[in-house]
């Protein structure tokens, strides 16, 4: 029977304790702000952003979305990082201009840099942690295992091969086409995929006994990484096709902004 490694399970008991959390900063009259900026009008977007409203809006956290053009938002930047209110500012990517991405991440004030996308952020990742906590959630040990990542994207692949990296653990990147991605898998007793390709592992890649985390999205039906002949194994350990690493992210952004109200509130008591 196929073990599945399911975030949604996990990010029931972590909305409970941020819940808490958001209810003792209330007590003590900090109220947690989450300021989303989207200048991309596309329905998988606005899927995201309403996940993350509905998170916020369980958890007692005020999450306002700015819509607007892309030239507008240095201004808005500026402006909410002088705003005392708001502790957490994230960029909805992707933009209409992405060759922009990196200038206007880096406007962001790294104290408010929750999605940990500038160049000095404090704070780490959503998605890499996430998938760090689904990991030790089902306490998937990685020492000495022969760890695979597949993508190097600014949002996922970048930052969690860093974070391994860094923390001692020793693993192989893959970042674009290689006629050798076959050869690889089957050696690997963990994958985890981050890659912008939809359907790049199939059953047949996969040696038994392994474990499989996708956290590629890709086109515009937002296929994973995974194919379907892949689930029809029952030898290895997987996120389910739904309820995987998504929900775990958006905690793990939650989790960023709760620690950047709760450091003004120390600040101010120092």
């Amino acid at each position: 029977m196929t073990k599945f490694l399911s975030g949604a399970d996990l990010a029931g008991f972590i909305k409970e304790r941020h819940a808490r959390q958001v209810r003792a900063l209330h007590a003590q009259k900090i109220f947690p702000k989450l300021a989303i900026i989207q200048v991309k009008n596309d329905p998988a977007i606005d899927v995201y952003v309403s996940l993350k409203q509905k998170y916020g809006a369980d958890i007692g956290v005020d999450v306002d979305v700015h819509k607007l053009n892309q030239a507008q938002v240095p201004a808005l930047i500026k402006k909410l990082g002088k705003d005392d209110s708001v502790h957490g500012i994230i960029i909805q990517l992707p933009l209409t201009n992405p060759g922009q991405t990196d200038e206007i991440v880096n406007m962001v004030a790294s104290e408010k840099d929750v999605d940990a996308l500038g160049k000095n952020a404090k704070f780490e990742p959503a998605t890499p942690n996430a998938i760090l906590w689904l990991l030790a959630g089902y306490n998937v040990n990685l020492a000495g295992k022969n760890v695979l990542l597949i993508g190097k994207g600014k949002l996922v692949g970048a930052p969690l091969e860093r974070i391994l990296k860094s923390s001692g653990i020793s693993i192989t990147v893959i970042d674009g086409p290689t006629d050798r991605l076959a050869k690889i898998t089957e050696e690997s007793d963990l994958i985890i995929s981050a890659a912008n390709t939809p359907e790049i592992l199939h059953a047949s890649m996969i040696k038994p006994g392994a474990v499989v985390v996708d956290a590629g999205v890709a086109g515009e039906d937002l296929k994973g990484n995974v194919a379907d002949d892949v689930y029809e194994r029952d030898d290895i350990t997987i996120t389910p096709k739904k309820g995987g690493v998504g929900p775990l992210t958006v905690c793990a952004l939650f989790e960023n902004v709760i620690r950047a109200a709760s450091s003004v509130n120390t600040e101010e008591r120092n």
